[in-house]
């Protein structure tokens, strides 16, 4: 069977085909069809389920582009994976919620439906916990909503914290100065806020207060007002650090909690904040948990399979059942 697709003339081909015919590339190797490329138009041949689906996928593909986005091979990717799961992807749905994080107009745009409802819950809740593997945005989406909220004015200040467990947060045995101490554990932190801000702002930012990265024993005592405020690697914290850090949120503040809870890096004898703040405030009203799965890994394609490997290895995880 064979189908056609005409391109509007303001899209280039290379925009829907990708470049030097990538996207279809990938198309092809994944199903048994043939596409080709005549003038403005694509021709397919194959089976008519296939064809329909990556018809629907081209569409989908340009009407993105009709609303300025741009597409990637990841994105193809997705699709393609989405295919093979039963559905075609609207990426204008993923797409839409797209985080402005500069006066200038740059944004951070999720590449997955998991990701797009994360920032939904984010928008919608005070305090989040987002669960899920490495490499699926968790920290990433939530540094670019907080910048958001700080273009916007929704907050004062962007606090970002982490717990410092491979020196027990007990840090004066290492070399160097208190900075010099922690740096190592908090440069994840460092690396997200520096892909969407330059060294310059974020220095005079971090001068004047409005940014504080610190570890989390330095969040005891205090009071979080106006502040959006991140703690990444939740897994890494017992129950009394959970409880403490939960406890120190203030009026008009949003708070996401990320962690990769098959990835503890606690001693075996200690249970993890992350997993048992689960059952604790599974009924409270103004909390959420949103859970990413291997399905919104945005790495390389080989993550979402070593992590896919790793659950069928040991599909209980013993660890997570504390």
């Amino acid at each position: 069977m064979k189908k056609e697709i005409t391109i509007p003339e303001k899209h280039h081909v290379s925009e829907v085909a990708g470049p030097e015919d990538k996207f279809i590339k990938l198309i092809s190797k994944n199903f048994s069809l043939k596409i080709f490329v005549k003038g403005n138009r694509l021709i397919l041949e194959g089976e008519e389920k296939e064809l329909d689906q990556i018809v629907k996928l081209f569409h989908s593909i340009m009407d993105a582009i009709k609303n300025g986005y741009n597409i990637s091979s990841y994105d193809v990717t997705y699709g393609i994976n989405q295919i093979k799961r039963g559905q075609v992807v609207n990426y204008n749905e993923i797409f839409k919620n797209a985080i402005k994080v500069s006066l200038k107009g740059k944004i951070i745009v999720p590449r997955t439906y998991g990701q797009a409802c994360y920032i939904e819950d984010i928008k919608n809740y005070d305090i989040v916990f987002s669960i899920g593997p490495a490499g699926t945005g968790k920290t990433y989406l939530a540094m670019a909503l907080a910048i958001n909220y700080l273009i916007d004015e929704r907050v004062k200040k962007i606090i970002l914290t982490r717990p410092v467990v491979e020196a027990g947060e007990s840090l004066g045995y290492l070399p160097g100065n208190i900075e010099e101490k922690v740096n190592p554990y908090l440069r994840p932190l460092y690396d997200a806020i520096f892909d969407m801000m330059s060294y310059e702002k974020f220095v005079r930012l971090s001068h004047t207060g409005v940014i504080e990265i610190a570890p989390l024993a330095y969040m005891r005592g205090r009071t979080l007002n106006d502040a959006f405020i991140i703690l990444d690697e939740g897994q890494n914290t017992n129950p009394e650090q959970m409880k403490m850090f939960l406890t120190r949120v203030g009026v008009n503040s949003k708070v996401v909690i990320t962690g990769d809870i098959t990835q503890i890096d606690l001693p075996v004898e200690k249970k993890s904040g992350l997993i048992l703040i689960q059952s604790i405030l599974k009924d409270i009203d103004g909390v959420k948990f949103s859970y990413l799965t291997s399905e919104d890994v945005v790495r390389h394609y080989l993550v979402q399979r070593i992590i896919d490997a790793y659950e069928r290895h040991d599909p209980e995880n013993k660890r997570n059942s504390q």
